[in-house]
């Protein structure tokens, strides 16, 4: 049996007190750029921030796993960390202030805590799998959007697709009232806010999406993969969110989803 969340979310709300004077430090400051793997970009903020969330989390809980972006896994446990210190690392070496702090609390592969925190915005979302989503306190809805054609969908970057990936959205962004691009996990919290009603992703790695779970579902919204399935640690990284469960199967169906059967 899961204990109460209350301890853990305000535990989280330390995490992404303690990343803020970090990142801030940081941020609009000329900083030394270098590539991961993937490409994708890393600065000393991003390390010097997860080393922050990391030592606090050892400190208080010590026999709990993490995985974050910068150092990986660390640690076998049922309970799960996941930590993306700065989820839009493009937008903060740009100077926009759109770029977040991400902490999520798994259990047995469950999704338990979820926070999303916006430091230049000074707007902090939370969600428990026993609580609503919140932004700074005042519980979040999802609009009630139906059908595609009155959507409001946003996307990060529409590099992040392939080709095979942009010939299946086609259909669906031909549906659309509106698909703009930018925002990064802000999108999300936009979604359980009532701002806009879908996001369509791909690319995205377990520490990107994991933590937005329960701050979309516990806002009445749905969020799956491309094919309908759950989210987990080996999901594909495509993702769809979307504001109600009619408008995520309709737009699963523009997709072309061979299972479609999460709502």
């Amino acid at each position: 049996m899961v204990p109460p969340t209350g301890a853990f979310l305000r535990f989280a709300g330390q995490l992404a007190d303690a990343a803020r004077p970090i990142t801030g430090k940081y941020f609009r400051r000329k900083l030394v750029v270098a590539h991961k793997a993937d490409a994708s970009p890393v600065t000393v903020a991003d390390r010097e921030t997860e080393r922050c969330l990391r030592h606090l989390i050892h400190e208080r809980y010590p026999d709990h796993a993490i995985i974050g972006e910068e150092e990986g896994s660390s640690g076998q446990s049922s309970w799960q960390w996941i930590i993306d210190p700065i989820d839009g690392t493009k937008s903060f070496l740009s100077g926009f202030p759109v770029y977040c702090t991400l902490v999520a609390l798994f259990h047995d592969e469950r999704p338990i805590v979820s926070l999303l925190d916006m430091p230049r915005l000074d707007e902090r979302f939370t969600a428990a799998h026993d609580r609503p989503s919140r932004m700074n306190g005042a519980t979040l809805r999802t609009r009630r959007t139906r059908e595609p054609d009155e959507a409001l969908c946003y996307s990060t970057d529409p590099t992040m697709f392939t080709k095979v990936q942009k010939k299946r959205l086609a259909p669906l962004c031909a549906r659309l009232a509106l698909h703009r691009y930018g925002g990064d996990g802000y999108l999300y919290a936009m979604l359980a806010a009532g701002w806009i009603d879908l996001v369509v992703e791909a690319a995205m790695k377990p520490y990107d999406y994991l933590p937005l779970i329960l701050i979309v579902e516990r806002a009445g919204g749905v969020i799956s993969d491309w094919e309908g399935e759950p989210l987990t640690l080996k999901s594909s990284g495509e993702i769809l969110a979307a504001a109600t469960p009619e408008l995520h199967e309709a737009a699963l169906d523009l997709l072309g989803a061979q299972n479609a059967r999460f709502s």
